[in-house]
């Protein structure tokens, strides 16, 4: 049995209180890429959400100002990659704001519809966009699921209170 809240102590809606909320709640990593004008891109999620099986449909945001946003906002196609706990470091590189996201020592080949496969995760999918969603600011990009391959091995990556970090026992 859990303590009741004190209601005395509630803050206000605000970006703190959402960012401090979420950093409480435990989610798994995606990486999303795409084929851009001028070269791959690719971004770290952890929004990814199965919407729907049939037919089979996935969900992840995006912010407006994301270096990413242009290409996400005008491609056909996005791949989806479910990362490994050994992958924290991959995360990092996706996640930050004006690193080389293709360069060494990232894996990936192009793939079906021209989507940048990243080698190595647990899972990944090419996904047609079927719709883009305004949000505040962001987007919920609604994604159909063309093929994939679920046959990694390993353990997923989560983010929990600011870190990556692996399931434990």
């Amino acid at each position: 049995m859990t303590a009741t809240p004190d209601l005395g102590t509630y803050q206000l809606a605000s970006p703190d209180l959402l960012r401090s909320t979420f950093r409480r709640h435990a989610a798994g990593v995606a990486v999303i890429t795409a084929r851009g004008a001028a070269g791959p891109v690719g971004f770290t999620a952890t929004s990814l959400a199965s919407v729907s099986a049939e037919p089979p449909i996935v969900s992840f945001g995006i912010g407006t100002g994301a270096s990413s946003w242009p290409a996400i906002a005008e491609t056909d196609h996005v791949g989806i990659h479910i990362l490994g706990e050994h992958q924290g470091e991959l995360a990092a590189t996706f996640a930050r704001s004006g690193a080389d996201r293709f360069g060494a020592p990232t894996a990936w080949r192009e793939g079906p519809e021209g989507v940048p496969v990243l080698d190595d995760v647990l899972a990944w999918l090419v996904c047609r966009v079927v719709g883009r969603v305004p949000a505040g600011d962001h987007r919920i990009v609604l994604a159909e699921v063309v093929l994939g391959d679920p046959s990694g091995s390993g353990r997923p990556l989560l983010y929990h209170q600011g870190r990556f970090n692996g399931l434990r026992d």
